[in-house]
């Protein structure tokens, strides 16, 4: 297998194990504060809530390094920003 993908995997391996030990962490403490036991669907819905948390920060930052990568930043047109000093 390439390296790339190898790297990919075991980063969404670890991104997977830490959604997952956060969801059980967050359902203890809601146990701990007198939230009650938590039902099965009270249980997926923490998890997908977290797991689609983690993928909108992952899509977001990766369009963001992306944006900055092919230079999408420095072709913005400020000129009616006005903040902006050198008005023309």
């Amino acid at each position: 297998m390439n390296r790339r993908v190898v790297r990919l995997l075991a980063s969404v391996v670890i991104a997977v194990v830490i959604a997952a030990a956060m969801t059980w962490g967050v359902g203890l403490a809601w146990t701990a504060i007198g939230g009650g036991t938590m039902s099965l669907h009270g249980w997926i819905a923490l998890t997908l809530g977290i797991a689609g948390t983690v993928a909108l920060s992952w899509l977001l930052m990766g369009l963001a390094f992306k944006s900055d990568r092919e230079g999408w930043d420095d072709q913005v047109d400020n000129r009616f920003d006005p903040g902006r000093k050198d008005q023309d």
